[in-house]
This record gives C-alpha cells, structure tokens and sequence, in this order.
C-alpha cells in the first residue's frame, strides 16, 4: 500500500530530477507530460536504460526509453563523433537516477542504486509481471529537439508514506560519490 502523497512525491522528485539532469546545457528546457501507459510515443522507442533504486521496502525502476535518431544524436551528441548515444545517455540517466536516490536517502536511509544498463523497450510490456504498486509514464521534450520517455515503475515489499520536501537543486548533485 502506498499513499497519494507517496505516489505525487515520487513524481515530483522525478520532475525536479529530470528537469535539472536531462538536459544538455543549463538553461535548456525540459517538457514533462504524464502519459497514458502503454500507448505514448515512449513504449515504440526502440532502447530502453534501466536503474534501480532498491531499498527494504520498495524497488523503484526507473526505465528511459529513446530512439536513435537524428534529433536525439544531434541534441545530446552536440557534434561528437567518439561517443555512441547510448553511452551519452546512460551518463545522463544515471544523473537524473542519482538525484532521486539523493532526494529519497531523506526518507529512506537504506537505498542503493544500480549501473544503467540497456535493453529493448519492448521489455516495458512485461512490467507487470513484477505486480507494481504504481507505475508512472511520461513523454519529454528536451532541448525542444529531443523526445525522450520514462516509466517509473515502483514495487513495494511494505506500505509506504512519506511527503517530500525538496531541496533546491544544486548542479553538483547526483553526481558519483568515491568513498
């Protein structure tokens, strides 16, 4: 069981997350739409990333879907022939991820995240199969070039219930941490 404001949390974190860690450039926008499950235009991509937060109580996968197009190579490749896409954006999945978890050690101090790694989007249909406890889908424009998805897809082990009060985003969070 979780709460309405565990669930609207959990989406403003990502918000916020997505807004400050997609993105290319500072300053570049980032347009969040909730999406129908299933039927958006992320689901068709043909890649998917996926990081893990886990915690005792709860599993939140986070999964960004994206083509290799034009568009996306132009926006996020910026000219740079060395790197393939799916690199790039695994460095920028695992910012946005890192946030999140940031944002959530607040409340749940016994989190670990996972290394991105790829798969093909059609996996997403089987998200069910992990009987979730909530699922959100959302649509991004980034860069107003850009069109990338992600499904945030949270299995709880323990009822959860926690309000958020975020911190400001600051640019050097969410970044690896070296101990």
């Amino acid at each position: 069981m979780i709460t309405d404001q565990t669930r609207h949390s959990i989406a403003e974190i990502f918000c916020q997350a997505a807004r400050t860690r997609l993105p290319a450039k500072p300053g570049d926008s980032c347009e969040i739409t909730a999406a129908p499950m299933w039927d958006a235009g992320h689901p068709a991509a043909r890649h998917a990333m996926v990081l893990t937060i886990s915690s005792i109580a709860f599993r939140l996968l986070f999964v960004l879907h994206f083509d290799n197009d034009d568009a996306t190579r132009g926006y996020y490749g910026g000219g740079d022939t060395t790197r393939s896409l799916p690199d790039t954006l695994m460095e920028f999945a695992n910012l946005c991820c890192g946030y999140m978890n940031q944002q959530l050690v607040n409340y749940f101090p016994d989190l670990g995240m996972s290394t991105p790694y790829e798969l093909n989007s059609a996996c997403v249909d089987y998200l069910d199969e992990l009987r979730p406890a909530h699922v959100w889908a959302y649509e991004l424009l980034i860069g107003g070039t850009a069109r990338l998805g992600v499904t945030l897809c949270l299995c709880a082990q323990a009822p959860l219930d926690f309000r958020a009060e975020l911190a400001t985003a600051d640019e050097s969070e969410g970044e690896l941490e070296l101990f």
